[in-house]
């Protein structure tokens, strides 16, 4: 039996199983990121026997664990280089901090590679390789698997898509004569992000002049026809659209899956004008090679990728 631990910004979650695509028992937490790195260890202290009793087992039947972590990590020294969204994280010895808690050898990495070796292997990437990843949520995170396994580069990450950085014209926009982002250098997290997303719009647009909107507050705005609503989410899926376009001309991967609380926005809004958009920007020679679909296992992806991950670097 593997432990399977998701560290987010918002969510923190442990699982059981033996990395083959079942969850025998789930624990589920929300952060608060006032508490910070500190706080969200106490949880997982707590959380720990929780779900060990929850599964009728202990911890002497644990082979290892695997972490999925929200931000970068570093292979050989096995610790977190930092969070973008929590404070208290920055260098800390995760994997070993772990194994001490439970007894057992740990395994980090980072979320959004974890997530993408489950989808790889359990969900809609499944029978398909490369597949490339991405998680549009708070962030945008993005990882590459390969026959089966995590492309890590020299072992602090690879894959970054949300830290790709696109140039703006910086002109309005025709129809709604919304000024374009100041910059003119953005990232894709920092447009196509929920964050992002709910930035650009307080930023340029007057929606939220009654108060804070949530990225799906302004997507149902955009489905009634709201045209800054729409030209937001056209920013988004645009700087999306280029970044995986410029992806498949350098790894032209065999798919691309798509998960994280934004893509949930649904087809018209979201998936729909990404195909659109990367078709028109492909790399001819490559047209037609890579589809891109949803993510299939839902709020657990990171916790089926961190088992699998424990079973792949400590045996099974």
């Amino acid at each position: 039996m593997f432990l399977g631990i998701e560290i987010g910004g918002t969510k923190l979650q442990l699982g059981l199983g033996h990395g083959d695509g079942h969850i025998h028992a789930l624990w589920r937490g929300t952060v608060n990121p006032a508490e910070g790195g500190e706080g969200i260890r106490k949880q997982i202290i707590s959380a720990v026997p929780e779900l060990l009793t929850k599964a009728n087992t202990d911890r002497g039947a644990l082979k290892g664990v695997g972490i999925g972590f929200g931000g970068p990590t570093d292979d050989r020294s096995q610790t977190v280089i930092k969070s973008h969204q929590i404070q208290g994280w920055d260098g800390f010895p995760l994997a070993d901090w772990v194994s001490d808690l439970v007894g057992a050898p740990a395994v980090l990495c980072n979320d959004a590679d974890v997530a993408g070796l489950g989808e790889a292997l359990f969900g809609a990437g499944r029978g398909l390789s490369p597949i490339f990843y991405i998680t549009v949520g708070t962030g945008v995170g993005g990882g590459l698997i390969i026959d089966g396994q995590i492309y890590r580069g020299v072992g602090r990450g690879a894959a970054e898509i949300g830290h790709y950085v696109h140039v703006w014209n910086n002109q309005a926009d025709e129809e709604t004569s919304v000024e374009a982002p100041e910059g003119p250098h953005l990232t894709t997290e920092d447009v196509a992000s929920g964050r992002g997303i709910e930035d650009w719009a307080v930023r340029h647009t007057d929606l939220c002049r009654n108060g804070q909107l949530t990225a799906k507050e302004i997507a149902n705005l955009a489905r009634k026809g709201v045209a800054t609503a729409r030209w937001v989410f056209e920013g988004a899926t645009d700087s999306l659209a280029t970044a995986i376009a410029q992806m498949i001309t350098f790894l032209c991967p065999a798919r691309v899956v798509i998960g994280g609380g934004v893509s949930l926005i649904g087809e018209e809004l979201f998936f729909k004008p990404i195909r659109e958009k990367v078709a028109a920007r492909t790399f001819p020679p490559f047209a037609g090679l890579t589809d891109i679909v949803p993510a299939a296992l839902g709020e657990e992806v990171v916790i089926h990728g961190a088992l699998a991950l424990a079973r792949q670097k400590l045996g099974g």
